[in-house]
């Protein structure tokens, strides 16, 4: 006799979300953190040999990496670790850093695993919020004890933990108490993703403590910082935009126009807001710029 598992079809592959994750998904998206669970498991492309190798086909612009004993908040970009990328991935246990590969999707084989993944979250996504845009990935990998400093970053995202245990920290998405406005509009105007730090932040955080086999989901633009466990740690970040999170940037991008002319905008409303006037006007800009 067997039994029917509902998250296998006949003829197709296990799903790597199960069927009450993608409940809980639906249920929060796309301004709840929350955590979730799936089967990705430690598979042959993401191995540190494959993430050695494949940090030799990507360019050099989509690599990022630095020693690891860092605070939670930093000024500026942290200082080098010394080695080569491949060095650094090969000897993560003992080189006392973190790296990032962004955008693996350029690789074939690594695109196919992005997609799959979101082609199982499309249904929620596009019902919540609108056609799912500039699907990307990232990979981290990072020594026992590495802190990813405090930052935000313009995507929907959820950061599959895949080895090692990791605590993310998150903190409310669009409060200006951590992060103000100024610093959304210098981001989205070309400036640093890490934000500022003080100590007195730490109690509207909320921590999330990762596993292989457990994810968070992160709303657009939410503060948050990283730190990883006592062993090495391997993520998985998969990514996409939607018009309403570009809808934002721009928005931001208007309003710190209008700042460097002495005025106070208003901050852009979060998800359903439009955003629509602000951002049709930088993009009116933004045209008119480059023309």
């Amino acid at each position: 006799m067997t039994t029917h598992d509902p998250d296998r079809s006949a003829g197709t592959a296990m799903r790597v979300f199960p069927e009450d994750t993608l409940a809980t998904f639906a249920a929060n998206y796309p301004e709840v953190p929350h955590t979730l669970a799936h089967r990705l498991g430690l598979e042959e492309r993401l191995t540190l040999d494959a993430l050695a190798v494949l940090a030799g086909k990507l360019p050099e612009a989509s690599i990022e990496y630095n020693r690891g004993n860092l605070p939670v908040g930093v000024d500026g970009k942290p200082g080098s670790n010394g080695l080569t990328i491949e060095d650094t991935i090969r000897h993560i246990a003992t080189s006392d850093s973190w790296a990032v590969l962004k955008n693996i999707e350029q690789v074939p084989a690594y695109r196919a695993l992005l997609l799959g993944l979101l082609e199982e979250l499309r249904p929620t996504i596009e019902a919540k919020t609108g056609a799912m845009l500039t699907p990307q990935a990232y990979v981290f990998i990072s020594s026992p004890n590495a802190v990813t400093p405090y930052h935000y970053d313009p995507e929907h995202n959820i950061l599959l933990q895949l080895v090692g245990a990791k605590t993310m920290t998150q903190f409310p998405a669009g409060n200006p108490r951590f992060a103000p406005d100024s610093c959304h509009e210098s981001y989205h105007l070309g400036g640093a993703r890490e934000l500022p730090w003080t100590d007195d932040l730490l109690v509207g955080g909320t921590p999330f403590t990762l596993h292989p086999g457990e994810a968070v989901f992160v709303p657009v633009m939410a503060p948050h910082f990283v730190r990883n466990g006592p062993k090495s740690s391997i993520s998985l970040s998969i990514t996409w935009r939607s018009e309403w999170s570009y809808a934002e940037a721009d928005a931001r991008c208007f309003n710190g126009t209008l700042r460097r002319f002495g005025l106070s905008p208003r901050a852009p409303g979060r998800w359903p807001a439009s955003n629509r006037a602000k951002a049709n006007g930088w993009r009116v800009i933004r045209r008119l710029t480059r023309a």
